[in-house]
């Protein structure tokens, strides 16, 4: 047995971990108690026990597919549904298109010499967001700018300012001056490019005109200033004919305008999208049937006649009597289409069309030709004209006081007798209304209470009367040119129809138009009216010469040595229009000459001449004169060396 081992004490261990899943092991009799878990140190990390994710993957997989599915919708209501919507703002705002403006066309006289015409200029612009704070790093760019442009273009700074910086910071275009000369756009030029060279060498300077930009245009120009300027009219600040020929022609003289278009990005064409250009059609030439020459003279004449009278104003018309072409339409005073910040809105007219007014005396001629016309008397007829005739409600008399006249009808007319004409007219009808009545029907062959067919803007017919009308004084007042009026071309009209052996031609104005092409198209023919026969006429315009060669007549300052002429005189009392009551004078004068072989008619009106003389034969005898003088040499027309008929003018009882 002393062999054999001890038997070995079994010492019981640390207790084995129970194993997953199966029943923990009971201590025994006489185990140790199991060890608690350890307290955690201060500091040490603490393990945190996740949720579950699953049901969080959820909820981002559904957000993320209804977002999805948001934009699948908009993508196809962009693509599909509103497509052509979409794209055309696209279209609108990738390309930009500019107006090419059409060049006006030009006016000139009957010789082809130049009356208005275009040149070149600038419409000055700019681009706002370029003088933002973002693009010149400065806070008053627009200040600095304006006021290096301000004196330039002469405009107030504060006005450019608000132009370059606009309420709306995403406007890409301005229009700061219209129309500026090049010089203008020069000096501008000039200036960028002098900042330019200075901001290269000097980080300090900053360009502010760099966002200056020019557009190409024209601008309307008047070579000889205020000559023919109530004919013309002018062109306003659109570019539109704002008065006369200019408003009348307007369409044909303002052409087509063209237009440009291409792509852009960022202010600047995209060069490989190409671009599209409908070209501007020019405007066509306008030719007149004045000659600058006798309008030159028609104007000077008149304008020195009106500023020696201090009267309001005055109108001289030439005709040619054959084609009535108007040769010449003067106004004074007048203005300068070249510079309307000058102008009198007063003045900006063609008063010769669009003043209506009573003729006096001028008118006696339809009287006289009534009462030849209807074989009621002859040159020779005596009339005894008395120191006054009372009429109706009224006592008339002549312009001077006067023994008992034993006059010839001739002698009526040469003398301008008012008492004669009334009772010359008398004889008309075998009453008084008759008498009315078949005057009143002359009166409108010769065109009065009509439009004279010129078409011409702001243009007045007259004012006529029907005879049933008629006060009881305008029955006497209407045969010597008081109680109606007409227009400065409707007494030139008068007269060239007696000159035009009794045949009212329609004046005109405009001879054609000359198209782009260069192909020129006349006017149309002018309405041709026989008013008398041309026995009347002849005898009228014999008539008319003893009012100027007859040391009797009232015309005598409008002789011209060498040629017969044919005139009368008129001195009407004037209604003034500011407050229609009778005030001053029109006083004027009308004729044609050759008197037996016509070319030529002038007719000379002035109103209410306050210093000097203001008989229509005294003021506006020399005008005509001096008119009729220019415009025979200025057309050659020669002295036709027949003698003149020196009818009588009064008789021995």
């Amino acid at each position: 047995m002393s062999d054999r081992e001890p038997p070995r004490r079994r010492v019981p261990g640390p207790a084995k971990p129970a194993r997953s899943g199966g029943a923990q092991r009971r201590p025994g009799p006489g185990a140790r108690p199991a060890r608690r878990p350890a307290r955690p140190r201060p500091g040490a990390p603490v393990a945190i026990r996740l949720g579950r994710p699953r049901p969080r993957l959820r909820m981002v997989s559904l957000a993320l597919t209804l977002v999805l599915i948001a934009f699948v919708v908009r993508l196809l209501q962009v693509q599909g549904v509103d497509a052509s919507t979409y794209a055309a703002k696209a279209e609108k705002n990738r390309y930009v298109g500019y107006t090419l403006a059409a060049e006006r066309g030009g006016i000139t006289d009957r010789n082809g010499v130049a009356l208005a015409t275009s040149v070149d200029a600038y419409d000055i612009t700019a681009d706002p967001t370029l003088f933002s704070r973002d693009q010149l790093k400065i806070d008053d760019g627009p200040e600095q700018a304006a006021a290096l442009l301000a004196p330039i273009l002469g405009q107030d700074q504060e006005k450019i300012v608000n132009k370059l910086r606009p309420a709306n910071r995403n406007l890409r275009y301005t229009l700061l001056a219209s129309r500026q000369t090049p010089q203008v756009w020069k000096q501008i030029k000039d200036l960028k490019n002098a900042l330019t060279t200075k901001a290269e060498t000097d980080k300090s300077t900053v360009n502010v005109l760099a966002g200056v930009l020019s557009v190409a245009s024209s601008k309307r120009v008047y070579p000889n200033g205020d000559l023919a300027a109530g004919i013309l009219g002018w062109v306003n600040a659109d570019g539109k004919g704002g008065g006369g020929v200019e408003q009348q022609l307007n369409k044909a003289l303002s052409g087509k305008d063209g237009e440009i278009r291409y792509a852009q990005s960022g202010g600047r064409q995209v060069p490989t999208v190409g671009s599209t250009e409908t070209p501007a059609v020019p405007g066509s030439d306008v030719e007149l049937t004045i000659d600058r020459d006798i309008q030159w003279a028609a104007q000077n004449a008149i304008t020195e006649q009106v500023q020696e009278s201090r009267a309001d104003r005055g109108y001289v018309i030439v005709q040619d009597t054959r084609t009535g072409e108007i040769l010449a339409m003067a106004n004074s005073p007048g203005f300068d289409p070249n510079d309307l910040s000058e102008a009198s809105s007063a003045n900006m007219g063609n008063a010769a069309l669009q003043d209506a007014y009573e003729p006096g005396s001028t008118a006696k001629v339809m009287s006289m030709a009534a009462v030849l016309e209807e074989n009621v008397a002859t040159p020779g007829t005596h009339v005894i004209v008395p120191n006054r005739l009372h009429r109706g409600d009224r006592l008339f008399k002549d312009d001077i006081d006067h023994d008992t006249w034993y006059l010839t009808l001739n002698g009526v007319l040469a003398k301008s007798s008012n008492i004669g004409t009334i009772l010359a007219t008398g004889q008309l009808g075998k009453t008084q209304s008759k008498s009315n009545k078949v005057l009143y029907d002359y009166l409108r062959k010769f065109g009065l209470g009509s439009y004279t067919g010129l078409g011409f803007p702001g243009e007045t017919p007259g004012i006529l009367a029907a005879p049933d009308k008629w006060s009881t004084s305008q029955q006497y007042t209407i045969p010597f040119g008081q109680g109606l009026s007409l227009n400065a071309m409707q007494a030139a009209s008068i007269y060239s129809t007696i000159a035009n052996g009794g045949v009212r031609v329609e004046p005109t104005l405009v001879r054609g138009t000359e198209g782009p092409d260069g192909q020129f198209t006349e006017t149309a023919k002018p309405k041709k009216t026989r008013v008398i026969s041309a026995r009347t006429a002849r005898t009228l315009a014999q008539m008319l010469e003893s009012v100027v060669g007859d040391r009797e007549g009232t015309g005598t300052k409008a002789r011209i040595p060498g040629y017969r002429v044919a005139g009368k005189t008129g001195t009407a009392n004037r209604v003034d229009p500011a407050t229609g009551k009778y005030r001053g004078y029109t006083s004027s004068f009308a004729g044609f000459a050759p008197a037996d072989n016509p070319r030529i008619t002038v007719y000379c009106a002035i109103q209410n001449a306050t210093q000097g003389n203001y008989f229509g034969g005294q003021i506006c005898g020399p005008i005509y004169k001096k008119v009729m003088e220019f415009a025979l040499k200025t057309l050659q027309v020669p002295p036709t060396g027949a003698k003149a008929a020196n009818l009588p003018v009064a008789y021995k009882p």
